[in-house]
């Protein structure tokens, strides 16, 4: 009974799918980093897995619905080259900016100065976003050319949850290191 109601709002609302995708896939790529740091279930950053959840739940999921709406305006065919095309203008025009709201973002809610989290972009996003220019346009061109529109969203949320436990890897290990330098 619940799945059908639930089933009837996502497709009505579309921007929802994402939303409860993400409400799960982020948090999870969180618990997935923090057990490749060695922790476990009694010593989990739960804030932590909280604040990528409000994140993906509330930024994420209907940003990047916006710009699957938008890329399958401009780009209507579902062809390869076509799919190229919003896959290579995704990672010029979307990932910057998506990137620079992360880092900036999940900075706020740790609840560090702007200027702490304006230092974080500056120091982690050009090599975050080296790593997404090779990662993202083939999942993203193999999504835009064989998945409904309707379904990319969830389909590149479980791509995400990759990309998540990387995002939530590179945000924390120059954190530990700075706090590390703070300490001595």
């Amino acid at each position: 009974m619940w799945w059908k109601f639930i089933v009837e709002v996502t497709n009505e609302y579309k921007i929802l799918r994402g939303m409860i995708s993400y409400s799960a896939l982020w948090p999870i790529g969180c618990l997935i980093q923090q057990t490749f740091e060695g922790k476990r279930l009694k010593n989990y950053d739960w804030e932590r897995c909280l604040r990528y959840s409000l994140y993906g739940t509330f930024v994420s999921a209907p940003m990047l619905y916006c710009w699957m709406r938008c890329a399958n305006i401009m780009w209507p065919r579902t062809d390869f080259r076509s799919s190229l095309a919003k896959a290579f203008t995704e990672q010029a025009a979307y990932d910057p900016f998506a990137i620079v709201l992360f880092f900036y973002g999940m900075s706020i809610l740790e609840r560090r100065s702007q200027q702490q989290a304006g230092d974080e972009v500056r120091d982690k996003f050009f090599d975050t976003y080296k790593v997404g220019f090779f990662y993202w346009p083939m999942v993203q061109t193999v999504n835009f050319s064989l998945v409904k529109p309707k379904n990319q969203i969830v389909v590149a949320g479980f791509f995400s949850l990759i990309w998540t436990t990387f995002l939530a890897y590179v945000k924390t290990s120059k954190k530990q290191t700075t706090e590390l330098a703070a300490a001595m």
